[in-house]
C-alpha cells in the first residue's frame, strides 16, 4: 500500500530533481532517488508524454510498467522547443538540485538549456547526462539504446552456446544497471556539493555501454595479461568449477556454484565424495576448471538422485550455495520474498489493487517509501507551475492554448 506523504523519511528528503529523461535507464535512476525521498518532477512532452507510457505489457489499454517505473514522481508537461517552455524550465532549475537527461549530445544546448546555460541560474546545479556512448568520443553522436549498448560493451558476446548465435538479455538489463549508476552518481555528486568544503555543482557523463563494461574486469585483465578472448558459454564456465544449471530427480532446475575451494570441500562432503579432495583433477578450483565437464558431470549425476526440496535442505545444511530457478509464479508464492516485502501491493486508480517490487535497499533509520504511483500525464501542472514557477491561472491557461504545457 502507498505511504502517506508525511511518512517520507527518506535520506534524500528535501532534494528536488527535474527528470527530463525518457524510457528506462535514466528515468529508473530518478525513480530510485524518489524511492528514498527526493522530490522528482518528471517533465514530459505535452499531449504525448514519455514514450515509456506506450511500452508493454498492458492490461487492456493500461500500461503496466509505468506505475512502477514512474512511481514517486510528479508529472509536468512542458515543450522545451519553445522559448516560453525554456524560460519555465530555468525557473524550476533555479529551485532544484539535480537535472537528469538522456538526449543525444548537443540537444539541450540547441534548445538553450544545456548545462552551461542552466548553471547561470543555479551555480550549484548537478546534471546527470546519460547517452548511448557518452558525451565525447567518435561515437558520441550515435543513437543509443540498451540492447545495442549491451552488445557494444562485450557482454552479449559471452552469452549463449558456442554452436549458436550470441544471445541478448531478455529484458533491458543495461538500462537498469545504468539507472543504478545514475542514482549512485547523483548521490555522490550531492555529497561532494553539500558535504565537502567548497563543494560545487557539476555534470556527470554516463554512457550506457560503460556501466556493464565496468562490471567485466575479468574480461579486460585476462585479455591484457593472457591474450585470452573469452568465448560465449552457458553459466559461469571459466570462473568456478563446478558451476551451472542442474536438473533434480523430480524434474526441477537448480543453480549450484562453488566459487571457492572451501565451498567445494563442503559439496564433496555433502555428496559423500571426499575422495575428490585428494584427487589431482579436483583438489583446487584451478585444476577443476581444466576438468570442468567431468566435474560438472559428477555433480549432475548426483543431483539427479535427489528431489528438489530434499536437495535444497541438504545443501543448505551443508553450507553449499544452491537456488531453485524461480519463475515469477514461484516468486509470488515464496515466503522469503514475502518476509522481505520484495513485492508490495498498491492501489491503482483504474486497475484497483496492483503489485510491484518493494524498496531496495532497506535503511534502518531513513527508510524509503512508495508515496505515489506513476502519474497521469500533466497531473501536477497547476501545482508545480504556481508554487515553483510563480505562474498565475491566466498564465497557465495561455500556455495550454499554445500547447507549451
Amino acid at each position: 500500500m502507498l505511504n502517506e506523504e508525511h511518512k517520507n523519511n527518506g535520506p534524500l528528503k528535501g532534494i528536488r530533481i527535474l527528470d527530463l529523461s525518457t524510457m528506462i535507464a535514466a528515468p529508473y535512476g530518478a525513480t530510485l532517488l524518489g524511492d528514498f525521498g527526493a522530490e522528482v518532477i518528471k517533465i514530459e512532452i505535452p499531449g504525448k508524454g514519455d514514450t515509456l507510457r506506450g511500452m508493454g505489457p498492458f492490461k487492456e489499454d493500461e500500461p503496466l510498467r509505468w506505475p512502477t517505473l514512474a512511481r514517486n514522481k510528479k508529472s509536468l508537461t512542458l515543450d522545451l522547443h519553445h522559448e516560453e517552455g525554456q524560460a519555465i524550465l530555468k525557473k524550476l532549475v533555479a529551485k532544484s538540485d539535480v537535472v537528469i537527461e538522456n538526449f543525444r549530445p548537443g540537444t539541450l544546448e540547441s534548445w538553450n538549456v544545456g548545462y552551461d546555460e542552466l548553471k547561470k541560474v543555479n551555480d550549484d546545479l548537478i546534471m546527470i547526462r546519460v547517452t548511448g556512448y557518452g558525451q565525447t568520443g567518435p561515437y558520441s553522436h550515435k543513437a543509443g539504446f540498451g540492447t545495442p549498448a549491451t552488445a557494444f560493451s562485450g557482454f552479449t558476446y559471452l552469452q549463449g552456446y558456442t554452436d549458436r548465435p550470441p544471445i541478448s538479455p531478455s529484458f533491458s538489463l543495461v538500462d537498469y544497471i545504468t539507472g543504478v549508476y545514475v542514482a549512485f552518481a547523483t548521490s555522490t555528486a550531492l555529497y561532494h556539493r553539500d558535504a565537502v568544503k567548497n563543494g560545487e555543482g557539476q555534470f556527470v557523463d554516463i554512457g550506457l555501454y560503460e556501466t556493464v563494461f565496468r562490471m567485466m574486469e575479468f574480461l579486460v585483465t585476462d585479455y591484457d595479461q593472457n591474450g585470452i578472448v573469452k568465448e560465449r558459454s552457458p553459466g559461469l564456465s571459466g570462473h568456478s568449477s563446478p558451476a551451472g544449471t542442474f536438473q533434480t530427480k523430480d524434474g526441477h532446475w537448480v543453480v549450484l556454484v562453488t566459487s571457492s575451494d572451501r565451498t567445494f570441500e563442503r559439496l564433496a562432503k555433502a555428496m559423500d565424495r571426499e575422495d575428490m579432495l585428494n584427487d589431482d583433477r579436483f583438489y583446487t578450483n584451478s585444476v577443476r576448471l581444466q576438468y570442468f565437464d567431468l566435474t560438472n558431470g559428477i555433480v549432475a549425476d548426483w543431483v539427479k538422485t535427489k528431489n528438489r526440496d530434499e536437495l535444497q535442505k541438504h545443501l543448505d545444511d551443508c553450507g553449499v550455495p544452491i537456488s531453485p530457478i524461480n519463475s515469477i509464479e514461484d516468486i509470488f508464492e515464496d515466503e522469503h520474498f514475502k518476509a522481505r516485502e520484495n513485492i508490495v501491493e498498491i492501489e491503482h486508480p483504474r486497475l484497483g489493487k496492483m503489485k510491484m517490487p518493494g524498496i531496495v535497499p532497506k535503511f534502518s533509520k531513513t527508510p524509503g517509501s512508495i508515496r505515489s504511483i506513476g502519474p497521469d500525464l500533466g497531473a501536477d501542472n497547476d501545482t508545480i507551475l504556481k508554487d515553483l514557477a510563480g505562474l498565475s491561472d491566466e498564465d497557465i491557461r495561455l500556455l495550454e492554448e499554445k500547447s507549451i504545457i
